[in-house]
Protein backbone atom coordinates (compact mmCIF):
# COMPACT_ATOMS: atom_id res chain seq x y z
CA UNK A 1 0.00 0.00 0.00
CA UNK A 2 3.00 2.31 0.69
CA UNK A 3 4.37 2.26 -3.22
CA UNK A 4 0.64 3.00 -4.61
CA UNK A 5 0.79 6.06 -1.96
CA UNK A 6 4.17 6.72 -3.17
CA UNK A 7 4.06 6.04 -6.64
CA UNK A 8 0.54 7.90 -6.81
CA UNK A 9 1.53 10.93 -7.49
CA UNK A 10 4.05 9.96 -10.29
CA UNK A 11 1.00 8.51 -12.29
CA UNK A 12 -1.13 10.93 -11.63
CA UNK A 13 1.90 13.53 -13.45
CA UNK A 14 2.47 11.13 -16.46
CA UNK A 15 -1.38 11.13 -17.31
CA UNK A 16 -0.79 15.00 -17.29
CA UNK A 17 1.76 14.73 -19.54
CA UNK A 18 0.37 12.64 -22.05
CA UNK A 19 -2.83 14.12 -22.14
CA UNK A 20 -1.21 17.36 -22.72
CA UNK A 21 0.82 15.52 -25.88
CA UNK A 22 -2.29 14.49 -26.96
CA UNK A 23 -3.81 18.37 -27.00
CA UNK A 24 -0.64 19.29 -28.73
CA UNK A 25 -1.39 17.02 -31.85
CA UNK A 26 -5.05 18.00 -31.74
CA UNK A 27 -4.17 21.25 -32.07
CA UNK A 28 -1.79 20.93 -34.92
CA UNK A 29 -4.89 18.78 -36.14
CA UNK A 30 -7.27 21.24 -36.13
CA UNK A 31 -4.69 23.74 -37.31
CA UNK A 32 -4.16 21.91 -40.90
CA UNK A 33 -7.42 21.45 -41.30
CA UNK A 34 -8.62 24.85 -40.64
CA UNK A 35 -5.75 26.31 -43.02
CA UNK A 36 -7.18 23.80 -45.35
CA UNK A 37 -10.76 24.85 -45.37
CA UNK A 38 -9.56 28.77 -45.06
CA UNK A 39 -7.60 28.09 -48.11
CA UNK A 40 -10.02 26.77 -50.10
CA UNK A 41 -12.75 29.34 -48.96
CA UNK A 42 -10.96 32.25 -50.12
CA UNK A 43 -10.08 30.54 -53.24
CA UNK A 44 -13.40 30.01 -54.57
CA UNK A 45 -14.49 33.34 -52.92
CA UNK A 46 -16.25 36.30 -54.95
CA UNK A 47 -15.79 39.62 -53.87
CA UNK A 48 -13.88 39.53 -50.21
CA UNK A 49 -11.25 36.73 -50.16
CA UNK A 50 -10.25 37.45 -46.80
CA UNK A 51 -13.74 37.69 -44.93
CA UNK A 52 -14.55 34.06 -46.58
CA UNK A 53 -11.04 32.75 -45.40
CA UNK A 54 -11.06 34.11 -41.42
CA UNK A 55 -14.99 32.51 -40.81
CA UNK A 56 -13.85 29.38 -43.19
CA UNK A 57 -11.08 28.85 -40.32
CA UNK A 58 -12.88 29.55 -36.96
CA UNK A 59 -15.79 27.64 -38.44
CA UNK A 60 -13.37 24.51 -38.36
CA UNK A 61 -12.12 25.27 -34.77
CA UNK A 62 -13.75 24.90 -31.86
CA UNK A 63 -13.92 28.42 -29.55
CA UNK A 64 -11.83 27.26 -26.72
CA UNK A 65 -8.58 27.74 -29.10
CA UNK A 66 -6.93 30.91 -29.32
CA UNK A 67 -7.09 31.64 -33.86
CA UNK A 68 -5.26 33.91 -36.15
CA UNK A 69 -5.79 33.60 -39.57
CA UNK A 70 -4.07 35.32 -42.54
CA UNK A 71 -4.55 34.91 -46.39
CA UNK A 72 -2.07 36.51 -48.74
CA UNK A 73 -2.50 36.07 -52.39
CA UNK A 74 0.49 34.49 -53.65
CA UNK A 75 1.04 35.02 -57.41
CA UNK A 76 -2.05 32.71 -57.99
CA UNK A 77 -2.07 30.78 -55.21
CA UNK A 78 -4.27 31.83 -51.85
CA UNK A 79 -2.00 30.86 -49.04
CA UNK A 80 -3.86 30.18 -45.74
CA UNK A 81 -2.00 29.91 -42.42
CA UNK A 82 -4.05 29.58 -39.38
CA UNK A 83 -2.02 29.98 -35.53
CA UNK A 84 -3.44 28.49 -32.66
CA UNK A 85 -2.28 28.43 -29.10
CA UNK A 86 -1.92 25.32 -27.34
CA UNK A 87 -3.83 25.08 -24.87
CA UNK A 88 -2.56 24.07 -21.05
CA UNK A 89 -4.69 20.62 -19.72
CA UNK A 90 -7.90 21.54 -21.06
CA UNK A 91 -9.16 23.93 -23.22
CA UNK A 92 -10.77 27.60 -22.81
CA UNK A 93 -8.37 28.35 -19.38
CA UNK A 94 -5.02 29.07 -20.33
CA UNK A 95 -2.88 28.61 -23.19
CA UNK A 96 0.95 27.35 -23.76
CA UNK A 97 3.66 30.47 -24.43
CA UNK A 98 3.33 28.54 -28.09
CA UNK A 99 1.76 28.44 -31.92
CA UNK A 100 0.84 25.57 -33.49
CA UNK A 101 0.84 26.97 -37.23
CA UNK A 102 -0.99 25.43 -40.16
CA UNK A 103 -0.73 26.12 -43.60
CA UNK A 104 -2.63 25.17 -46.70
CA UNK A 105 -2.87 26.71 -50.48
CA UNK A 106 -5.27 26.37 -53.17
CA UNK A 107 -4.74 27.94 -56.58
CA UNK A 108 -7.42 30.99 -57.02
CA UNK A 109 -10.73 30.18 -59.05
CA UNK A 110 -12.35 32.31 -61.63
Amino acid sequence: MVEFAGLFPLVLLMMAVIWQCVLIGYTFSLAGNAADEAARAAAAARGDPGGACASAAEEHVPSAWEITVDCPLEGEVRTARVGLKVPVLFPGAFDLPMTVTGTAGAVEEG
